[in-house]
C-alpha cells in the first residue's frame, strides 16, 4: 500500500453526535405528514444509509415510494434551520482534525450519506466548512456508501489513487465503500452501529474513539515509508 494521504471522515456517529437532531426532524417530518412520532431508540437504529432510506424506514414505506418525498421534505426543511440544537462532537473529534491539520502532506476530506443541504447547514453551524479539502454528501453523486462511487469522487477532486485514501466511519457501509474503492478503512467503535456488525464488516483497523486515530495513522505512514525505502 502506499503513504496514506488523505483521511476522509463519515459525519454522523463519527465526527458528531447527531443523534438528537436527526430524531426530532424525523419525528417532526412523521407529525407533519400525519403519522406518530416514534422513539429516539427505534429513529436511531434506522440512521447510516441516508435521508431518503431513513424517512421510509421510519414510515413503513419502500425507499422508492412516492409517499416518501413529502417525508423527505419535511425532514430537510427542519433540519437545515435546526442543524446542531443537540448536536455534540464525538470524543476525540476536534483533537483528531487538529492533529492531522499538523501533517503538512495528509488532506482531511468528508463523505457522508447526509444530504448536501443539511451537511452544509451542520458543518457551518459548527464552523468547520472550510476544514475539508473535498466534500460529498447524498445526493452529490447517483450512488452512496457502501458504493465506492463516492471515495472514487474525493480521489479524483483530490488528485489521487484511492488506494491513498483512509476511510474513518463508525458503519458497515464506511467500511465496504472503502474496501470496493481499494482504500484503507478504520471502524470506530463507539458509533451508531452496533459493535458486532461492525466488526464483521473486517475494517482494517477497530479502535475505540478517535484519541486513538492518530497513533493508526503514524505507524501505517511509518511502515509504508520503510518498505519503500527497502523496495528501492
Amino acid at each position: 500500500m502506499l503513504v496514506p494521504a488523505a483521511v476522509v471522515f463519515d459525519l454522523d456517529g463519527t465526527l458528531i453526535d447527531s443523534r438528537g437532531d436527526i430524531v426530532a426532524a424525523v419525528n417532526h417530518a412523521l407529525s407533519a405528514t400525519g403519522r406518530r412520532p416514534l422513539p429516539a431508540q427505534l429513529i436511531v437504529r434506522f440512521i447510516g444509509d441516508g435521508a431518503r432510506a431513513l424517512c421510509a424506514r421510519t414510515a413503513g414505506l419502500p425507499e422508492a415510494s412516492d409517499e416518501v418525498e413529502p417525508l423527505l421534505s419535511e425532514f430537510i426543511a427542519y433540519y437545515r434551520t435546526h442543524p446542531v440544537e443537540f448536536t455534540r462532537w464525538m470524543p476525540g473529534a476536534q483533537e483528531a482534525l487538529e492533529q492531522i491539520a499538523d501533517w503538512d502532506d495528509l488532506t482531511v476530506a468528508l463523505c457522508t450519506n447526509k444530504p448536501r443541504q443539511v451537511t452544509e447547514s451542520v458543518l457551518s453551524a459548527l464552523g468547520v466548512r472550510s476544514r475539508f479539502r473535498a466534500i460529498i454528501a447524498e445526493g452529490d453523486v447517483s450512488e452512496r456508501k457502501p458504493s465506492p462511487m463516492p471515495l472514487q469522487w474525493i480521489a479524483r477532486v483530490l488528485g489521487m489513487e484511492t488506494t491513498r485514501l483512509v476511510m474513518v466511519g463508525d458503519g458497515p457501509q464506511d467500511i465496504e465503500s472503502a474496501r470496493r474503492a481499494g482504500a484503507r478503512s478504520v471502524g470506530l467503535l463507539n458509533g451508531y452501529a452496533p459493535r458486532e456488525r461492525l466488526a464483521e464488516a473486517k475494517p482494517d483497523v477497530l479502535i475505540p474513539t478517535l484519541f486513538e486515530l492518530r497513533d493508526v495513522l503514524r505507524r501505517w505512514r511509518d511502515v509504508t515509508v520503510r518498505l519503500s525505502s527497502v523496495a528501492r
